[in-house]
């Protein structure tokens, strides 16, 4: 079984910034997708950005400009960095890797923005 381990969420001010870091527990080489999703409770799981091998990326508009995802294939590790943060990105963040050889997801990491 492929553990993913997401790191980086905390709290911060609007207008910070965070990186948050998903750890594969084997090779992303083959990764097919790897993307960030949120979620606040009571609502629905959201796409907030996603990279398809070949290099595609794909954005939620309400990021586009401030968040960036990408990925290190050696270290096994996918990034969303965080710029600009607003307090309506508060949420519980996860990632999902697809590879060739399996599909996970994370157990999630918080972040905070206060106003």
């Amino acid at each position: 079984q492929v553990q993913l381990v997401e790191s980086g969420g905390g709290l911060v001010q609007a207008g910070g910034s965070l990186r948050l870091s998903c750890v594969a527990s084997r090779s992303i080489v083959s990764i097919y997708s790897a993307s960030w999703y949120r979620q606040t409770p009571g609502k629905q799981r959201e796409l907030v950005a996603a990279i398809a091998s070949g290099g595609m990326l794909n954005y939620a508009d309400s990021v586009k400009g401030r968040f960036t995802i990408s990925s290190d294939n050696a270290k096994n590790t996918v990034y969303l960095q965080m710029n600009n943060l607003k307090p309506e990105d508060t949420a519980r963040y996860y990632c999902n890797i697809v590879t060739m050889n399996f599909g996970s997801w994370g157990q999630g990491t918080q972040v905070t923005v206060s106003s």
